[in-house]
C-alpha cells in the first residue's frame, strides 16, 4: 500500500472516531471533555496516538518556549487539532491550515448513519 492511500485510510478512520464523539457527546461540551473522549475512542480502536506534545519553535536557530501544544499526532502521521466552539474564525482555520487536509465535525455528522 502507498503512503498516500495508507494517510488516506488513517484519515478516514481519524474523521470516523471524531464523529463517534461527537455523536456521542454532541454539541455543548468543552473542548477538554471532546479530548479526553477523544483519546479513550482512540485507544478503543487501537489507534496509536500521542497527545499533548510540545510544539518546538525555532527562532533565528534558538529554540523558544512558545508553550504551543498539539492536541494529538495520531500514528506519528497526522496532526489533529481540535477546536469546540460556536463558529470558526479564520484565526482557528489559519492555526488549522497547514498542508494537507482540513476537515470539520459539526452538526452535519450527527445525522449521518451509524456504521
Amino acid at each position: 500500500m502507498t503512503t498516500k492511500l495508507k494517510l488516506n485510510d488513517l484519515t478516514y478512520r481519524i474523521i470516523g472516531t471524531a464523529n463517534e464523539v461527537h455523536k456521542t457527546l454532541g454539541p455543548g461540551p468543552l473542548e477538554s471533555v471532546y479530548h479526553k473522549c477523544l483519546k479513550q475512542e482512540l485507544f478503543l480502536k487501537e489507534v496509536s496516538f500521542s497527545s499533548e506534545l510540545a510544539v518546538p519553535i525555532n527562532y533565528k536557530g534558538t529554540e523558544v518556549n512558545a508553550e504551543l501544544r498539539c492536541d494529538f499526532l495520531i500514528e506519528d502521521e497526522i496532526v489533529t487539532e481540535l477546536k469546540a466552539v460556536d463558529c470558526m474564525t479564520p484565526v482557528f482555520e489559519a492555526q488549522l491550515l497547514k498542508e494537507g487536509q482540513q476537515t470539520y465535525v459539526n452538526e452535519y455528522f450527527r445525522k449521518l448513519p451509524d456504521e
